[in-house]
């Protein structure tokens, strides 16, 4: 086992974390559509959420890796057949080529296992798929139903709950979505001829989610390598092969200052890396480098929590703080809001954390940063209410006034 002790070992394993992720070159992936198409294919998946305080979770994580990528492709990818939408560890865009992996759970969920709902209208579920298979795809709002006025967002209508379990099921796939209206038709319509769709055996299966979250990550625990998966076989048979590869001497250990020790393929420490510079990335904290926190914390001694689910009274850094990635730290957090009425971004505040770093450099780095990061959420003025430690709020705002 590899032990990381000095600065140095501690910069290069960081390095090999962030090249997995595509977040140290510039366009590790090309451009635009095509490069979008190949970030996801590489990373494995993108999650969906809905807060919209900024520019939505699933397009900021593809604006972190693509240049020129716009909102609108990801429904494009999702039209021409290169993504599909399902749930990894949570809601997510996934690559086309890995949709076999997903019908263990949905054998799971059709065989019943609870997702969301414990209770099915089994009948509604089969009028909905005979009128989708007679008349097309669908959207939820579409369906008139005679119920009263929902309580709550979690009181959903039963023809949309049936939708979402024929969904989770995977009779249905989304074929298109408007932002967050999706059009549901049914799997055998939407999904490309060419794409394998044989359910994969459990070591098929384990071998799968090694090989991808080494490939995406660099190096992963054991319990990262199946994060927020709810299948005690998958668990068990990645760690038998897990083990197996150890023995084989195919994939060795690092042990890192916290205790944590991490699996990766050997050698790969000893692998070129990109070179680190002085770019500054806002990033979303449904991002696929950040969302495992114990991992975060491990690596990058990065204590990161969202706080949009956090009683106002008790946050410590705002609703919606967004992690700032500079060279090879996580430096502090941008808690952000976009104005869209009126093209505004205001930096509600902004947190750098105790870091010896080079406060011109970072400054500039920020500015760079927050000009595209505005540009994204079509906002052209940027203001800045208050930054920590106070003494750069005031050249923080002076270096932002071209912006403002």
């Amino acid at each position: 086992m590899i032990e990381i002790k000095s600065p140095r070992d501690l910069a290069r394993i960081r390095r090999l974390a962030l090249a997995a992720q595509g977040l140290l070159q510039a366009q590790p992936y090309g451009r635009g559509l095509a490069g979008a198409r190949k970030a996801i294919n590489h990373i494995g998946y993108v999650q969906i959420d809905t807060i919209s305080v900024v520019e939505r979770a699933h397009h900021h994580v593809f604006h972190s890796r693509v240049p020129d990528f716009k909102p609108a492709m990801t429904n494009q990818l999702l039209l021409n057949g290169d993504i599909f939408e399902y749930w990894a560890h949570a809601a997510a865009f996934l690559p086309i080529a890995d949709f076999r992996f997903s019908l263990p759970y949905k054998h799971a969920i059709k065989s019943g296992q609870t997702h969301w709902h414990k209770t099915h209208d089994k009948k509604l579920m089969g009028e909905l798929l005979a009128r989708i298979r007679s008349d097309g795809p669908i959207r939820s709002r579409d369906i008139e139903t005679n119920t009263t006025k929902r309580a709550g967002w979690w009181d959903w209508k039963p023809a949309k709950k049936a939708l979402e379990q024929l969904y989770m099921e995977g009779d249905l796939m989304v074929s298109s979505r408007e932002g967050f209206q999706k059009t549901y038709d049914l799997t055998e319509r939407v999904l490309p001829s060419q794409v394998n769709s044989q359910m994969p055996g459990m070591e098929e299966f384990a071998e799968y989610m090694v090989d991808q979250q080494l490939r995406c990550h660099g190096f992963a625990s054991l319990k990262g390598l199946t994060y927020l998966r709810r299948n005690a076989a998958l668990r068990k048979a990645v760690k038998i092969l897990v083990n197996e590869r150890l023995a084989q001497g195919t994939l060795e250990q690092v042990k890192v200052s916290s205790g944590e020790i991490f699996i990766l393929e050997t050698g790969a420490l000893e692998r070129s890396l990109p070179r680190l510079n002085n770019r500054m990335l806002i990033l979303s904290p449904f991002d696929n480098s950040v969302i495992q926190r114990e991992r975060l914390k491990a690596l990058f001694q990065y204590d990161y929590q969202i706080e949009c689910y956090v009683p106002a009274a008790k946050r410590q850094y705002g609703y919606f703080c967004l992690p700032l990635l500079y060279r090879n730290e996580f430096i502090g957090r941008i808690d952000c809001k976009a104005h869209r009425k009126i093209s505004h971004l205001e930096i509600k505040s902004l947190y750098l954390e105790q870091h010896h770093f080079d406060e011109e450099a970072v400054t500039s780095a920020f500015v760079e940063a927050i000009t595209k990061f505005s540009h994204f959420q079509n906002c052209d003025s940027v203001s800045l209410t208050k930054a920590q430690p106070e003494h750069l709020t005031e050249h923080l705002r002076s270096a932002l006034k071209p912006l403002g």
